[in-house]
This record gives C-alpha cells, sequence and structure tokens, in this order.
C-alpha cells in the first residue's frame, strides 16, 4: 500500500509528490555515495497545500513526508519512494519520526514561542541522514510574530530541510512566505471516489458509505467520521432536526444551548482522552516521582501544557460546532435547490420530507438569509464571539427568515 493511497481523487497532485520524492530520494543517494548531484530536481525546499476543507491537504503533505523518509530497500530497484510499509513510512504516518515536526494550532492562532523550537530543529541536520521535515498544519494560523519567523527560516533554510504549509488558500499565507513556496492545489473529491475509499480502506457497507459520502459532499474525514461513528450520525440527525423546532422564541434559545452543550461535550472528551496523559508524560520527563511533587522551578512548565490544553479545548468546541453549522448549511442549500427547481444532487435524503415541508413553506429569498445567518454565525465564532451568544442570534434569524 503507498502512501499515496490516502489521497482521495487527487491524481494529479499526487503524481507531483512522486516526482518530487523521486527526485529527493536521487539527492540524497547522490550526497551518500558522494556522487555529483542530479542537474535538475523537481524538489525543493518549501512547499504550500492549498485545498478546500476534507480535500486532504494536511495528508497530502503527512504522505509526501513519509516519502521523503522511506527506507525501503526497493527503491534500489527502481522502486518508488513511499512504500509505506517500512520503518520511515510508517513512523512518518504516526507522526513519531525523529525527522517529522508537525506543527497544529492549539487555539485560535500559532504563537512565536511555539515556533521557537520548530524554527531551531529546522536548522539542524536529519537525525537519520535523509531530510528534516517541518509540517504546519494551519499555516493560515500563524500570527505575525510567529510567521516571521518560519518567513525567516525558509528564506534560508538548511540544505536538507523541507518545509510543508498547509492552508485552506493561497491568499491564507503572507504573500513573503508563498512566493518561496512551490504551491499545489487540492480539489474537493467526488462524492463516489470519497465513497469507494470507505469502502475500500474502512470495510463500510456500499449504501452506509454513499450516504456519508453524500451527506459530507466530498469532506474525506468527516465521511469517514459519519460512515463509522454512530454518535457522530446521532449528532447529525439531531441538527438536521433543528430547522423545524424554530417556531418559537424559546425554542430557539434552547436549540442554541443544546447545540453548544453537545460541542462543549465532544471537547470534554476529547479533554479527558488527551490532557491527564500529556500531564502525566510531561511530569515524568520533569523527574517527578508517580503522584509526587513537581521538582522546583518546573511549576511554571506545568502552567504552560496547561494553557495550551485550554486553548485546544476552545478550539475543539468551535470545530465541533463549525461542523454542525456545516451541515445546517447544506440543509437550506438542499432547500434552496429544491425550491428552485435545481437538479443538483441532495446531500441530505435521509431528511427528505423536512426539506420539502421548508421548501413549500419558504421562498428562495427567506433561504438565503438564513444561509447567510449561519455564516454570519461562523464569522462570529471565528471573531471569537462567545460560542452561545452566536449560535442564539443565529437560531433566531433562522427563525424569522
Amino acid at each position: 500500500m503507498s502512501v499515496w493511497d490516502d489521497l482521495v481523487g487527487q491524481e494529479k497532485v499526487s503524481a507531483v509528490l512522486d516526482a518530487a520524492a523521486r527526485d529527493a530520494d536521487a539527492l540524497v543517494t547522490a550526497a551518500a555515495a558522494d556522487e555529483p548531484l542530479p542537474g535538475s530536481s523537481k524538489m525543493t525546499h518549501a512547499w504550500l497545500f492549498t485545498g478546500p476543507p476534507g480535500a486532504g491537504r494536511n495528508q497530502a503533505a503527512r504522505a509526501f513526508a513519509a516519502a521523503l523518509q522511506c527506507v525501503s530497500p526497493d527503491r534500489a530497484l527502481g522502486g518508488t519512494p513511499g512504500c509505506g510499509f517500512c520503518d520511515g513510512c510508517h513512523t512518518a504516518l504516526l507522526g513519531t519520526h525523529a525527522d517529522v515536526t508537525t506543527v497544529a494550532a492549539a487555539g485560535s492562532e500559532i504563537l512565536v514561542k511555539d515556533m521557537r523550537d520548530t524554527v531551531r530543529k529546522s536548522f539542524t541536520a536529519p537525525a537519520n541522514g535523509r531530510w528534516q521535515t517541518i509540517l504546519v498544519e494551519d499555516a493560515e494560523r500563524l500570527n505575525e510574530k510567529s510567521a516571521n519567523a518560519v518567513l525567516k527560516a525558509v528564506e534560508e533554510p538548511a540544505p536538507r530541510t523541507v518545509w510543508l504549509l498547509c492552508a485552506p488558500s493561497i491568499e491564507d499565507v503572507l504573500p513573503t512566505i508563498r512566493s518561496r513556496c512551490r504551491h499545489l492545489n487540492l480539489s474537493t473529491p467526488s462524492v463516489a471516489a470519497v465513497a469507494d475509499m470507505l469502502v475500500r480502506r474502512d470495510g463500510v457497507e456500499p449504501d452506509v458509505a454513499a450516504e456519508a459520502a453524500r451527506a459530507t459532499q466530498g469532506h474525506v474525514d468527516r465521511a469517514r467520521r459519519l460512515a463509522t461513528d454512530p454518535a457522530a450520525r446521532g449528532r447529525r440527525a439531531a441538527v438536521l432536526k433543528l430547522p423545524l423546532r424554530l417556531d418559537e422564541v424559546g425554542a430557539c434559545l434552547k436549540a442554541a444551548q443544546e447545540l453548544v452543550d453537545a460541542a462543549a461535550e465532544d471537547a470534554k472528551q476529547l479533554a479527558e482522552e488527551m490532557d491527564g496523559k500529556e500531564a502525566e508524560e510531561l511530569k515524568a520527563a520533569l523527574g517527578a516521582a508517580q503522584g509526587g511533587r513537581l521538582p522546583r522551578g518546573t511549576a511554571g512548565v506545568m502552567k504552560d501544557l496547561e494553557d495550551m490544553q485550554k486553548r485546544r479545548r476552545t478550539r475543539t468546541q468551535r470545530d465541533s460546532l463549525d461542523v454542525a453549522l456545516g451541515d445546517l448549511t447544506a440543509f437550506y442549500r438542499d432547500v434552496l435547490a429544491l425550491q428552485l427547481g435545481s437538479r443538483v444532487a441532495i446531500a441530505n435524503a435521509d431528511a427528505e420530507d423536512a426539506l420539502e415541508r421548508l421548501a413549500r413553506d419558504g421562498s428562495p429569498e427567506s433561504t438565503l438569509r438564513r444561509i447567510e445567518a449561519i455564516a454570519a454565525c461562523r464569522d462570529a465564532l471565528d471573531r471569537n464571539v462567545a460560542p452561545l451568544l452566536a449560535v442564539e442570534a443565529m437560531t433566531m434569524a433562522l427563525r424569522a427568515g
């Protein structure tokens, strides 16, 4: 199984990355053998992966990182780097490779203090003699100071360092950074391609896979979660019932509270899974005995971890809310399609009765206003408006139409 198999519907991007990985392997091999370096190469020191949510930009970057670290003996026989089975590929895909550093935003921004060690590491030689790879999953969340730190590292990179930046669009990255990167734009995979992947890779029943792929409109991660997690299907079903409940002001406020509470519960579950483990690992690294006191002078390190975990909980709650808002947007988009007699495929076929009822009772203009209200709620959440206030304003606007 090649590392490129996870890139659903991205054949052109896979071909470009495969060619670059081959050239990168040739560069390392020539340097190790003290041979002349190849004259031309499709490999470069910085890459920018863009694309809509769910297209798989992070997966593409990680697959490329794995191919760069591939140590399969088949390479010497003309095999393609990125076998997916060797130690280099396996650890890079899992995120445990010593030469693959991943940076993701714990909160709404990637702070400069979170980038300092990473930038410093980017100037060191790779531990296993191949490539020092820095993967920034949320490059659009770099603030001014952290972006400037990355710029300095990308401007004058170490010979065997590769930066992989991921962002929704090229405009989300500083012009000075993107001008130094090779840009790859991923497209939303087709519903059929996502359904096929779910059947092939996850063993999902074809009917369930087709329904999940159609409901998420090509969003690979959400389709996988919807197809394999009954709780996710339950939350989506509850969200799709919400438009029929907004007949009174009290119902609007109650629905808003339920949405926010469900998102908070998601964040709490993630925190329970990760926070305690991270705290124990850090205490052990600092030399504290199990259940014992921390060594003197290490309280600040623990406080930094707690602050990061708090930012992550806030972001997880807002990401969960954003999933619900995406489902609502898709629901009203289907209502609008029915009102306009469009031949566009209905994403929420399992809620067809509710769609037809709202389509009959409203006008295209009111449906568009409702879609705009959901977009306004998303903007408010991005500006750090209190989630309950933002969602209450949205539900009241959905009722008004």
